[in-house]
């Protein structure tokens, strides 16, 4: 799929990795639409890179459903989807204050891995109304999942849980789709350089980037954004989770 035949709406558009993955996408000259909860960053950025923009809550059928209607109607189809919307959470299963909070461990697969689903499979099913091309696809999903997923830190069960239930889903997807010519894949990255990490201080982002094998430094968000060019592009990449992560190994 050529990126300039893409039409694709990223979710966590607004900022960090889905931020860099749309303006990676709309400098290769494809249609985009951002969805997020924050409409004023949203808005202002999708208006920087001229791109378009809805608010949604990937949590809710209705709110999703409505959104890549919009999408559709602006960009005329949808043949690309993204998922990058997600929250990170620090918790112990047993911490000095008692057992993890349930409700918190629920609200973070809830929007990291139930939202991601709600929105592949809803775009799925707008994808395959889609004519095929010469490769026989009519649309590409790629979700967005973590190192954490496989080296899982202390304080990371909810987020580590969310992020491998991503890596999960990628093969099964992809064989479910197989016959609407959708393809699925997932990225996990390791530690980048985003809004979330940044509030953490220069000095604790230095001291992560030291354990990473090379480069040692954290990871660029255009480079998130290059890999998911990537995967558009071939078509021979399906039902996969790659790792991008300088090699990194979280002890």
């Amino acid at each position: 799929m050529e990126l300039k035949d893409v039409a694709a709406v990223v979710t966590g558009g607004a900022s960090g990795l889905g931020a860099a993955t749309a303006r990676g996408f709309a400098q290769a000259g494809a249609q985009v639409t951002l969805l997020d909860l924050d409409a004023e960053l949203g808005r202002a950025f999708a208006d920087e890179i001229g791109a378009g923009f809805v608010r949604a809550d990937v949590t809710d059928e209705t709110s999703v459903s409505a959104a890549l209607d919009q999408a559709i109607s602006r960009m005329g189809r949808l043949t690309v989807a993204v998922n990058c919307a997600g929250i990170a959470s620090g918790e112990r299963t047993l911490g000095r204050n008692g057992p993890h909070d349930f409700t918190r461990f629920q609200k973070t697969l809830e929007i990291n891995l139930a939202g991601s689903f709600n929105v592949a499979r809803l775009a799925a099913e707008r994808m395959s109304l889609n004519d095929a091309n010469v490769h026989g696809e009519r649309g590409v999903i790629v979700n967005t999942a973590s190192i954490a997923a496989f080296d899982g830190q202390k304080g990371q069960a909810a987020y580590a849980a969310s992020k491998a239930g991503i890596a999960g889903l990628s093969l099964p997807m992809a064989r479910d789709l197989a016959s609407v010519g959708v393809r699925v894949m997932a990225i996990a990255p390791g530690i980048f350089r985003t809004p979330m990490l940044e509030g953490l201080g220069e000095e604790i982002m230095d001291g992560l980037a030291a354990d990473v094998t090379f480069p040692k430094r954290l990871g660029d968000p255009a480079e998130f954004a290059a890999l998911a060019r990537f995967i558009i592009t071939c078509p021979y990449l399906n039902g996969e989770v790659i790792r991008l992560d300088g090699a990194l190994r979280m002890p």
